[in-house]
C-alpha cells in the first residue's frame, strides 16, 4: 500500500538561510573530519595510515572544536560582567 505524501513547496526563509550561514564553518569542519576519516579507511588497504594521515585527522578534529567554540560564543549573546 502506498501512502501519498504532500509535496514540499516551502522555500527556506531568510532566517533559515542565515542560520545555515552562521553554522557553515562548523559544517565545513565536520566535513573535513569525514574526509580525513575516509582517507584513513582507504589507507588501511595500502599499508595503513601514514603519520601525515594521522596529523590530518587530528587537525580536522581540532578544527571542529574551534568552530564549535566560536559558534557557541556567537550564539550565546553578550556576557554579563561578574
Amino acid at each position: 500500500m502506498r501512502t501519498h505524501l504532500a509535496p514540499v513547496t516551502a522555500e527556506p526563509t531568510a532566517a533559515d538561510l542565515a542560520a545555515i550561514d552562521m553554522e557553515w564553518p562548523l559544517i565545513a569542519a565536520e566535513l573535513d573530519v569525514l574526509d580525513a576519516e575516509i582517507t584513513m579507511l582507504y589507507a588501511e588497504d595500502h599499508g595503513g595510515p601514514t603519520v601525515l594521515d594521522w596529523r590530518r585527522l587530528r587537525r580536522a578534529e581540532a578544527g571542529v572544536t574551534r568552530a564549535a567554540a566560536e559558534l557557541a560564543d556567537r550564539t550565546a549573546g553578550p556576557r554579563r560582567a561578574a
